[in-house]
């Protein structure tokens, strides 16, 4: 696993856009019109750029796999963040999003933990090489990552599918939102 920069930006967001697809938190917040994939990687990118700000993007060796941590206790309001909010606002979420958005954000904050924490925001894999185990690894190296900055990791998931994964890996639910689908909050 290496951290990732600019030069792996573009194939993080591939990466990602690919893997989040279906995902039904990502659709939820993205507008969902003939653009919906190209509002999707700008979502990615989004994220990208608040995690290479406010914490750190991962990348495995073999390109296949990555990780974007926050740490929101780093998190600061500055013209950058500000920027960034605005491009989601017009590239991923439409004017007409924004409530939704905010409303849904509002929700989850007030579930979340206030605690020092390595926030886990995306986990993906390449579609063709999930099921072999190098998300296992990269999320592996994540924990280690946060035992050595002896911080927790939170994440939030709405594939139920991937709930046994993540309990395997030491994570129990500590709390849900139901929004138009249930939303699972969980912490190692």
């Amino acid at each position: 696993m290496k951290k990732a920069d600019n030069n792996d930006k573009q194939t993080i967001i591939d990466l990602l856009t690919a893997a989040f697809e279906d995902n039904q938190s990502v659709n939820y917040i993205v507008r969902n019109d003939d653009k919906r994939r190209e509002r999707i990687a700008a979502l990615m990118d989004y994220s990208f750029e608040m995690c290479s700000l406010f914490g750190e993007v991962w990348l495995s060796d073999d390109r296949k796999a990555c990780a974007l941590v926050l740490y929101p206790q780093a998190k600061k309001a500055t013209l950058s963040a500000i920027l960034l909010d605005v491009k989601l606002i017009i590239k991923a979420i439409g004017l007409g999003g924004i409530k939704k958005a905010l409303d849904r954000e509002s929700k989850i904050k007030a579930k979340q933990s206030k605690e020092p924490m390595t926030y886990l925001w995306f986990i993906g894999v390449e579609p063709s090489e999930q099921g072999k185990g190098i998300g296992s690894k990269l999320l592996q190296e994540v924990i280690k990552d946060a035992e050595t900055r002896q911080l927790p990791v939170y994440l939030e998931t709405s594939a139920v599918k991937n709930l046994p994964w993540y309990e395997r890996h030491g994570f129990k639910i500590y709390e849900q939102l139901d929004l138009t689908y249930t939303l699972y909050f969980l912490k190692r």
